[in-house]
Formats: structure tokens, C-alpha cells, sequence
């Protein structure tokens, strides 16, 4: 069983390693925790993002259903990011949305593409029940 002491890793192609230290660094503020000559590893708000060196890229991403991001347990820490990413004049692929609204599942969004065009959704439920 998972316990707070591991990590969730995923990975995703990058075109440029560069572009995507600018990105995720720079821009969103995640942590670097390894540069080699083909990825970077990063604290990905606690969890580990890999960016691979890759030419194998969507094109024309679709949301769903390839997608990942963070689900915040917080508004305020929702409402924070989304500042930071308009600051940081990082690129929407959603502006921020509400979702099924008057439902249990009620919940706000948005989604940012990376420079290799990996879809990052960032949500926040009204009800912290519905978060899984």
C-alpha cells in the first residue's frame, strides 16, 4: 500500500529539454531533481515527473483522454497556480472552466500544455469527498 513516504512517477516526451526546464521550473515552479542528457527529473507538487528527450509528440493533443495534473485540496491553492500561470504567461489550452455545476461532482479547471503539448489539468472540487 502507498503511504505518504512514496512517490507517483509518470513520464512524458519532451522536444527540448530546455523548453521543458522552462517550463516546469521556471514557470510552474516544480523542483529540479536530475538533469541528464536525455530528461529531467522533477518534484511534480510531490509527486516525480520525468520529461524523456523524444520526437514521439501528439501533434494535435485532445484532453481526453491523455492527460495528468493536480487535483488541489485547497481553492487557494488552485486560485494560486492559476495566478502564477497567468503571470508567467504559461499556455492555456482550457481557461479556467466549471464543471457540473450543482452536482456533488461540482468543480473548477484548467489546463495548461507544455511546449511538447502534454496536457496538464489543475482542478479544485467544491466537495472534498468527490477528489477521487
Amino acid at each position: 500500500m502507498r503511504t505518504t513516504q512514496d512517490t507517483f512517477h509518470l513520464a512524458v516526451p519532451a522536444l527540448d529539454l530546455d523548453e521543458a526546464f522552462a517550463f516546469y521550473v521556471t514557470g510552474l515552479g516544480c523542483k529540479l531533481a536530475r538533469r541528464y542528457g536525455d530528461r529531467i527529473t522533477l518534484d511534480f507538487f510531490g509527486d516525480q515527473v520525468v520529461c524523456h528527450l523524444s520526437e514521439k509528440i501528439d501533434q494535435e493533443p485532445e484532453l481526453y483522454p491523455r492527460h495528468f495534473g493536480v487535483t488541489f485540496h485547497d481553492r487557494e491553492d488552485w486560485e494560486r497556480l492559476l495566478r502564477l500561470a497567468r503571470l508567467r504567461t504559461l499556455r492555456f489550452f482550457a481557461e479556467p472552466f466549471h464543471r457540473f455545476e450543482g452536482t456533488a461532482e461540482e468543480h473548477r479547471s484548467f489546463v495548461l500544455a507544455d511546449p511538447s503539448n502534454n496536457l496538464l489539468e489543475f482542478k479544485y472540487y467544491d466537495d472534498p469527498r468527490m477528489m477521487y
